[in-house]
């Protein structure tokens, strides 16, 4: 589950590393490499922490009023640095085995102390986890597990993250203060996660399913509204899955040999995704009519008279 965040940024800083060193001769990018060699021999999940709370967005981080909503070093000493701050709306990072720790904007040499990439433990000391809500998330407490909950076991989950005095030792830091590089990692991470977004067309793909099995029991497959309500639903999540592909097809190798897909086409599969899904499910349940929107509980279905 949540590969894709952490693939992104370690795609996104092999490059980014590489060219720090080759300017500051700092030795980044072979701290980088047995970081990665770690995880592909034990098979870990990394999680890519990016976002900030930022408050005020006409302010960069040096200049809020609460110095902890962007990331920060607050410490070093021998072995290591210290960070406080927050990384919001975090998918997948309690599923992970390690957080990489990003810059989230474009910084001045006025915010060196916020120019910071390290690695860290998910168990971390010092690290809170505040657990998302979502809308549907009671169901769990309500007697149903195979069908309210789709995949009880392994469902995807938000968090808050904050940080509080975090300790990174200085080989899992992969940025200390180099300001000037923190906007072309969140370039190329974007670059990256945005092409990664292709992954919506699988569940588009299983809704597309399952509407046109809906519209089997309806008894209605062959109506031509029907007909062209799938036809557009899949239209529009290929259409995604398009974008996705021509971006990593259009790709180009970067200095440090890693290659990095084409930026435009990976901002339009994003922005198809943004779009397109919501699309896909009106479709959906225009064909399955009023059951998809007030079906029953699980709970009912299984009750021995009402099911």
């Amino acid at each position: 589950f949540q590969r894709c965040v952490g693939m992104d940024a370690l795609n996104s800083l092999h490059s980014t590393t590489y060219e720090i060193d080759e300017k500051h001769g700092t030795d980044y990018h072979k701290r980088f490499l047995e970081f990665v060699k770690m995880i592909q021999k034990e098979n870990l999940v990394i999680g890519g922490a990016m976002t900030d709370p930022k408050g005020d967005r006409s302010k960069g981080p040096s200049e809020q009023d609460d110095p902890d909503l962007f990331t920060r070093i607050v410490d070093s000493d021998e072995k290591g640095v210290y960070v406080s701050g927050a990384k919001a709306h975090q998918t997948g990072c309690i599923n992970s085995h390690w957080i990489i720790l990003m810059p989230t904007i474009r910084l001045t040499q006025n915010d060196k102390e916020y120019a910071i990439v390290g690695a860290i433990p998910a168990d971390v000391k010092g690290l809170t986890y505040i657990y998302g809500r979502q809308s549907c998330d009671t169901r769990v407490m309500e007697g149903g597990g195979d069908i309210d909950l789709g995949n009880a076991k392994f469902g995807g989950q938000e968090a808050m993250m904050i940080l509080d005095r975090v300790f990174i030792p200085w080989d899992k830091l992969f940025m200390n203060g180099e300001f000037e590089f923190a906007s072309m990692l969140v370039e190329r991470f974007t670059c990256y996660h945005r092409r990664s977004y292709v992954c919506k067309t699988g569940l588009g793909d299983v809704l597309i399913g399952a509407a046109a099995t809906i519209a089997d029991y309806n008894g209605v497959p062959n109506v031509s509204h029907i007909k062209d309500k799938i036809i557009e639903m899949t239209h529009l999540n290929e259409t995604i899955f398009a974008a996705g592909i021509a971006s990593s097809h259009q790709g180009h190798k970067m200095k440090s040999g890693v290659y990095l897909n084409d930026d435009m086409l990976a901002q339009v599969c994003k922005h198809n995704v943004t779009r397109f899904p919501y699309e896909i499910s009106r479709l959906a349940q225009d064909i399955a009519r009023g059951l998809m929107v007030t079906l029953p509980s699980e709970k009912d279905f299984r009750h021995p008279e009402a099911r």
